[in-house]
């Protein structure tokens, strides 16, 4: 059973992992590989001089892993609601979660297939997007959004910001207290 589940390993999903490792949550973050950020050539995320897409989720799904969590390359199929949570089946297996974070961009037919709510989109070509309240709620308890498919900018600097907030919020109802990760310079 892992606490989060993260769907997605681009800016938003991979951002959000690295926040659920780091707070010491049993986290696993499932990519498909079909990311829009592996087409994309990125100058304008701070901090980062210059980067392929490519390169930029390589990097994420590294530090994920530094920090604790587990990555599986897989499709999600399914998900449903379980007594402890939630159960996801993938291509190749079933994993058992608490929380679950949608961060798989442009694609929102899992979402709409497990009956979360989504609405029209605001950016160009993004047609429709996951409902979710300003914490990243969705309309099933238990299951957050972020990043492009909760109808944020594409721009990789926002989507990962989105994905940290929303695992922040994830993190602090888990822990029933408001969570911070604040690292210091090392002397």
């Amino acid at each position: 059973m892992f606490d989060i589940v993260i769907i997605g390993a681009g800016p938003a999903g991979a951002s959000a992992a690295l926040f659920c490792a780091k707070s010491g949550k049993k986290t696993l973050l499932i990519d498909n590989n079909k990311s829009i950020t592996k087409r994309a050539w990125v100058e304008n995320h701070y901090g980062v001089m210059e980067i392929t897409g490519p390169d930029l989720v390589e990097i994420g799904k590294k530090q994920v892993t530094k920090f604790g969590a587990e990555t599986i390359q897989d499709t999600v199929k399914n998900i449903t609601k379980t007594e402890n949570g939630f159960s996801l089946e993938t291509d190749d297996q079933t994993y058992e979660a608490n929380q679950v974070i949608i961060a798989t961009g442009l694609a929102i037919d899992l979402a709409e297939k497990v009956g979360i709510r989504t609405k029209e989109g605001t950016e160009p070509r993004i047609k429709t997007v996951i409902d979710v309240d300003l914490h990243g709620k969705t309309n099933i308890e238990g299951i957050w959004a972020a990043g492009t498919a909760a109808g944020v900018s594409v721009h990789t600097i926002i989507t990962a910001g989105d994905g940290a907030k929303v695992a922040i919020n994830v993190i602090s109802q888990l822990n029933g207290e408001r969570y911070v990760d604040h690292d210091v310079l090392k002397s």
